[in-house]
């Protein structure tokens, strides 16, 4: 096949192809002998050509030729030489019989079948002979094992163990060299057995008795074994497991135990039926209280004396020194666990004898802990009873913290009261007059930031100078000899004790039913011998302008004798000077729960104790230390009343949820706080101590504060929530909007002389009546803003709503001690006398409200209120613009 010619080279067609395309062009009808014959002559014609170029070529460079045809013929016997010549060689080498490879690869394999013969023969030898040894070996092996002498078989079983691992490549798969290894497999684990056997037989601990055999025979043994032997014989892992059952029968029998029962224990020796010497440590029960605390450590020395001189000798080198350092950490653990520390008294009488035992325990750690078992030991011991102190202290702390918090949740089911009193000593007259209140400080807050203190508390049990801490031991035999108001353990809660007054029993929780809502419920008189001296406000009486005519009001207001100074009435009735300044101390009793007593009795005794251990000298100075002797105890004071603020909002949030318990709390709180300045007043010990209870106390100020304020805002949003169902006093001229209103104001009444009832025998009267007030306050403030904010009032609604005003005019009956005096409900309510005209403005005239306005009566309204209620009463007439004018032009004189 001619080889193809690239299509970008010019192609030059041959003769051949040229014929032949010829040939292919012509059809079977043109093709003939003539086209035939031409093609044939031009193929000859070519061929000639050819020849006469080939032979032109050749006379053209002849010598050339004749050079070329020479070599080539020169080549070609030189060719035909060596192909003979190879074909020789050939012959000489690989011929079958005389050639060179076949002769020299015979050789090679019968040298070979010769060197595999010798290697065969020196591995046949050097195996007869390593099993030989091996069989000797095993053979000796088994003899010592039966014999009984397992020292030496461990020896011979590790030396057998190393040939059969060092056994030449042909023996490992041997079956031969498996069941030997089966066979010292068969006596190690035999050898082990009976080490172990012995081991038993020589190290025997239960609970009863401790045996320990220097020696131990086996069968078929003439010569007893050594215990050392035995235990140096046993295998690491074997004797780490009896090493560490050893232990915890030590352990468990011998050192907790003697914490748990009564035991004695004895050391004896003794011989066995053989005649082999047998050391025994023995543990008998002794009877009941006849050990003290100290037993156990004796127990303790006694073990570790009898196992330093008959066990530790005989252990291995590489357990001589870590297994006695395994007890040492137990040890020490159990005697603070189970001895020290369940020891530590609760009481300073007994830390005397306790300390004795500490000091035996910590010379029991220097001697055999130490000494002994650990010389790298921690001293563990030692450190706990360098800080004794702290651990007793911290023992006391919890005691007294979990009497105290037992005491709060037992105490809630009942408390038993008494009635502490509020000192308000102060040069004052026989009745003192008092400026209303203002509205912003319905607390009666001083300039100072007091809330709940307007004086001095001082409890129904009074301290005397002698006692430093503000207590006598016996609190009810000093209320008796100083004849005060308090109960004893538990005080029924009597108003007339409380107050000296002869009032209506008041029903704490429920209301009570009257027949008529807005009666008075103090309505008996009380007797001026049962009054309790108190700080009276003055005694304003209420105004009730009639709405006939501006004179009529004038004689009203003259009748009254009441002047109008700075915006305010005051009462001219009654003269200072009929009433001479005379210094008396002047108290207040408010109701405190004997459980408030017990707190402060546990804080008290706490300082106490705190004090008296420090005094003692019990515990030497401890470079330690980081605190006093007891000041933790100290401290404790005041933890028991944060544990009280704690856990009393939580165990009793049932009943915090009353009006009465709510009052209560914050007079037991503010009585804490009392109690607790004392204690600062008298404390002249650490500081840290007396500045937590200043911080106690002034937290205990403010929970007094607060709940204080938020028993007012409980009632405040109550009555708020009535008052909400009268929508706005709108719409009165119909009948059932009109009882809807009567009715809401009605429950307000209710709720507010209800409330006042179950405070009266709680609260001192200072705090009682701004109390009391701040809740009718509320109630006139919410009745004021919706009835000003009605735009038009016609004249039925505004006799309706003046007649729904004046039911709360029987709230004035709250705030009257005496029947012969007059209300001070001014001083307490700043909103009181703006309503009282509202009452009356509602049905008074155009003449009447300009006259009040002109007077200066009408100075609690602001002028748009004033404006506002002016649009609302009256229609627009030239008389009412003129007075809207007069309001609006000008303040009301002075």
């Amino acid at each position: 096949m001619a080889f193809p010619i690239p299509d970008h080279l010019p192609r030059q067609l041959d003769v051949s192809s040229s014929i032949l395309s010829k040939i292919d062009s012509a059809t079977l009808q043109s093709l003939n002998s003539s086209v035939a014959s031409s093609c044939r002559a031009e193929l000859d014609e070519s061929i000639r050509l050819t020849k006469a170029r080939i032979h032109d070529r050749i006379r053209a460079d002849s010598s050339s030729f004749q050079r070329q045809l020479s070599s080539a013929k020169s080549l070609q016997d030189r060719l035909g030489t060596l192909s003979g010549q190879v074909e020789a060689l050939s012959i000489a080498l690989s011929d079958s019989k005389s050639g060179l490879v076949p002769v020299l690869l015979k050789a090679l394999e019968a040298h070979q079948l010769l060197a595999q013969e010798s290697l065969n023969a020196d591995v046949l030898s050097d195996s007869l002979s390593k099993f030989s040894e091996c069989r000797a070996q095993l053979e000796a092996l088994q003899k010592l094992v039966d014999t009984g002498d397992l020292p030496q078989a461990v020896v011979a079983g590790r030396a057998l163990s190393s040939l059969l691992i060092a056994v030449p490549g042909p023996l490992k798969d041997a079956s031969v060299t498996s069941e030997m290894q089966s066979r010292l497999r068969v006596l190690s684990n035999r050898t082990e057995e009976l080490l172990s056997n012995a081991y038993t037989q020589s190290v025997v601990v239960n609970a009863s008795e401790v045996i320990i055999m220097p020696f131990v025979l086996m069968p078929q043994l003439l010569k007893p074994l050594p215990l050392s032997s035995v235990l140096s014989s046993i295998s690491p892992a074997s004797l780490a497991s009896h090493l560490s059952t050893l232990r915890r029968d030590i352990l468990t029998h011998y050192i907790e135990f003697s914490f748990d029962q009564p035991t004695s224990l004895t050391v004896s020796n003794v011989k066995d039926a053989s005649g082999s010497l047998v050391h025994v440590l023995s543990r008998f029960p002794s009877p009941p209280n006849t050990t003290d605390n100290i037993s156990p450590l004796a127990n303790i020395s006694t073990t570790l004396d009898f196992l330093h001189k008959q066990l530790f000798p005989t252990l291995p080198p590489t357990h001589r020194q870590s297994f006695p350092r395994s007890l040492s950490k137990p040890i020490s653990t159990a005697i603070l666990a189970r001895l020290l520390i369940p020891c530590l008294p609760s009481q300073l009488e007994a830390l005397p004898t306790f300390l004795k035992l500490a000091n035996k325990a910590v010379d029991l750690e220097d001697k055999y802990i130490v000494g002994m078992l650990d010389a790298t030991s921690d001293r563990e011991i030692k450190a706990w009873v360098n800080n004794v102190c702290a651990h007793y202290e911290r023992r006391r702390r919890s005691c007294i913290l979990d009497s105290t918090r037992k005491l709060i949740i037992q105490s809630t089911s009942s408390e038993p009261t008494f009635y502490a009193h509020l000192s308000l000593s102060q040069e004052t007259p026989d009745q003192v007059a008092h400026t209303p209140s203002d509205e912003g400080d319905a607390w009666g807050l001083d300039d100072d930031g007091q809330s709940f203190k307007t004086g001095s508390s001082s409890s129904a049990v009074e301290p005397e100078v002698e006692d430093v801490w503000g207590f006598d031991d016996d609190l009810e035999e000093e209320i008796t000899e100083k004849g005060q108001l308090a109960g004893p353990a538990e005080v029924k809660e009597d108003p007339e004790e409380a107050w000296g007054w002869n009032d209506e029993e008041p029903v704490p929780e429920e209301p009570a039913q009257e027949d008529n809502p807005w009666d008075d419920p103090w309505g008996d008189e009380p007797t001026p011998a049962e009054a309790t001296p108190a700080m009276r406000p003055t005694t304003v009486p209420s105004q009730r302008p009639s709405a006939n005519s501006a004179p009529a009001t004038q004689n009203i207001i003259g009748s009254k004798q009441l002047l109008v100074t700075n915006g305010r009435p005051t009462n001219t009735t009654n003269d200072p000077s009929r009433h001479p300044l005379k210094s008396r101390p002047i108290t207040e009793p408010y109701l405190v729960s004997t459980l408030a007593k017990s707190i402060v009795r546990a804080v008290d005794d706490a300082l106490r104790e705190g004090k008296g251990l420090a005094s003692s000298g019990i515990f030497p100075y401890s470079p330690t230390s980081t605190t006093m002797p007891g000041t933790l105890i100290m401290q404790s004071g005041a933890l028991v009343l944060d544990l009280y603020r704690a856990v009393y909002p939580v165990v009793a949030a049932a009943r915090l949820a009353r009006p009465g318990d709510v009052m209560k709390f914050a007079n037991d709180c503010f009585w804490f706080a009392e109690e607790v300045g004392r204690f600062v007043t008298y404390e002249r010990g650490m500081l840290v101590v007396k500045d937590k209870l200043e911080e106690c106390r002034g937290v205990l100020q403010v929970l007094a504060d607060s709940w204080y304020q938020d028993g007012i805002d409980r009632q405040r949003t109550a009555l708020r929530d009535i008052l909400a169902n009268a929508k706005g006093f709108t719409d009165t001229s119909d009948q059932d909007r009109y009882d809807d209103c009567e009715m809401a104001i009605s429950r307000v009444v209710r709720e507010i002389r209800s409330v006042a009832n179950t405070w009266k025998p709680i609260l001192p009267k200072s705090k009682y009546y701004t109390a009391v007030g701040a809740i009718v306050e509320v109630s006139l403030q919410r009745i004021l803003e919706d009835i000003l904010a009605i735009p038009d009032i016609p004249e039925v609604e505004s006799h309706k709503l003046s007649e729904l005003c004046r039911i709360l005019a029987a709230l004035e009956g709250l705030f009257v001690e005496d029947s012969s005096e007059s209300s001070f409900v001014v001083s307490y309510v700043p909103s009181w006398l703006k309503f009282s005209y509202l009452s009356e403005l509602l049905e008074a005239s155009m003449a009447d409200l300009t006259y009040l306005f002109e007077q200066g009566a009408l100075v609690d309204f602001e002028v748009n209120e004033l404006v506002k209620l002016v649009r609302a009463l009256f229609a627009d007439t030239p008389l009412r613009t003129k007075t809207l004018d007069k309001i609006m032009g000008r303040y009301p004189m002075r």
